[in-house]
């Protein structure tokens, strides 16, 4: 990374810059062109430390397609909180993480539930029953393991 000083290096810290942002971005390799999507996500800590991504989609289409020739993502989120003028020009400031790992389908129906409930809690829902909703026999729960996550931020001053 060229800034080391908009560097965050503390894996809690990471995380906590990941759980404030609304979407994540996943790309992957397809075919001719790179691909990448947003997604509506949550995440989980395991026991031992590492970091599963959650996100769903429908049981059919590119992505399903392109995870099943590479299963290796990068996804990419971010926060922009505006622009400040300096004393040297103008600066975006924003908090970004990005992170490289192996994407699968979750078949386990155990797993399924608590993918989603994971997603649900990133954006407040933890109360919504999933045995009322319809749609989860149309709906693929995929998990992301995390295995580098990296994070940079330039927060405002004062």
């Amino acid at each position: 990374m060229r800034r080391t000083d908009r560097e965050v290096t503390d894996r809690r810290e990471i995380l906590a810059m990941l759980a404030r942002c609304d979407t994540v971005r996943v790309a992957m390799r397809g075919g001719e062109y790179p691909y990448v999507v947003p997604v509506s996500f949550g995440v989980e800590e395991t026991a031992d430390g590492a970091a599963i991504l959650y996100f769903h989609c429908a049981k059919q289409g590119e992505k399903l397609t392109f995870l099943q020739q590479d299963a290796h993502v990068c996804i990419e989120a971010d926060r922009f909180l505006g622009v400040q003028r300096t004393a040297h020009g103008i600066t975006a400031r924003y908090e970004s993480v990005i992170g490289r790992g192996v994407c699968s389908v979750v078949t386990d129906e155990t797993e399924i539930r608590r993918g989603l409930r994971c997603i649900l809690a990133h954006y407040g829902e933890e109360t919504f029953s999933l045995d009322t909703c319809g749609s989860l026999t149309h709906t693929c729960v995929c998990s992301v393991a995390l295995t580098s996550l990296t994070g940079k931020r330039n927060l405002p001053e004062g």
